[in-house]
């Protein structure tokens, strides 16, 4: 499947999310045990990185494709399934907003932690999102919630405040955190709202290194972070906006090891059933 033009791609090509994603395993092995994937089913992961979800998924016996804007994810995702011996689990490129090559009614489940929330055009993506899945299906999202004092939301506000203005007609990824557009979107998409539920849940980034160590691996490595910096240094402010992220990650650690870093982060799972 041929990935359509995406502003996304740079910006998940640009950095190297599977040193992120590496602090994120632990979280996604028991929220795929939380929303039942179960052997034999067949499951979509959208915005799938290199596989924290889709994995576990397939360790579970789920028939596993994962779908991700950025080639990159994508091949270090087929290497970790060829390494693991899941041939029942694919990763290809393509984007959220258009599944162009995918069946309508394809799969049981369709899953997107942090990854849909971040493609362009909202309703299209959870369009989408129905249109593959399966009648008697669930789809599950995780998604970061605008002004939630834990970490991801505090990241991505504090990055914002470096970053130049958002081109015309952009649409925060965050807004996809707000209960209220969530039910606007799968509405348009043709589901009741009596089929769409929202908890917020709890997501734990585990890291083996101190907080200013997990700092310097989003500067390096996540794509948000890395243009904040670079847009920080244009100003002459690298030096602050690392100073903020320092006693963001430092305030959120809730590790009692030395050198070892626990934050825990706020999201909002949605559960929507397709009829």
């Amino acid at each position: 499947m041929n990935a359509p033009a995406n502003p996304n791609k740079a910006l998940w090509e640009k950095g190297d999310f599977t040193r992120i994603a590496a602090s994120m395993r632990e979280s996604g092995e028991a929220l795929v045990k939380a929303i039942g994937i179960a052997p034999g089913q067949y499951v979509l992961d959208l915005g799938c990185g290199d596989g924290t979800t889709a994995l576990p998924a397939a360790k579970l016996g789920a028939n596993v494709l994962g779908v991700d804007i950025a080639r990159n994810l994508v091949e270090a995702g087929n290497k970790r399934a060829k390494d693991a011996g899941l041939a029942n689990l694919s990763f290809q490129e393509g984007d959220a907003s258009n599944l162009a090559g995918i069946e309508n009614k394809t799969f049981d489940q369709v899953v997107s932690i942090f990854g849909a929330m971040f493609a362009p055009k909202p309703f299209d993506v959870a369009k989408e999102m129905v249109r593959v899945t399966k009648p008697g299906g669930k789809i599950t999202m995780g998604n970061w919630i605008p002004g939630d004092p834990t970490l991801v939301a505090q990241v991505l506000k504090i990055s914002s405040a470096y970053s130049p203005p958002p081109p015309e007609g952009f649409i925060s990824p965050m807004t996809w955190g707000v209960e209220q557009n969530v039910a606007e979107r799968f509405g348009a998409a043709g589901v009741s709202s009596k089929d769409i539920s929202c908890v917020k849940d709890t997501y734990t980034f585990r890291f083996d290194g101190t907080p200013v160590d997990l700092v310097d691996t989003f500067r390096r490595y996540y794509g948000p972070t890395m243009n904040a910096f670079d847009a920080a240094a244009k100003n002459g402010k690298e030096e602050d906006l690392r100073r903020e992220l320092e006693a963001l990650f430092n305030a959120k650690n809730e590790s009692t090891t030395a050198g070892k870093t626990v934050i825990p982060a706020t999201f909002l799972r949605v559960t929507v059933q397709v009829r």
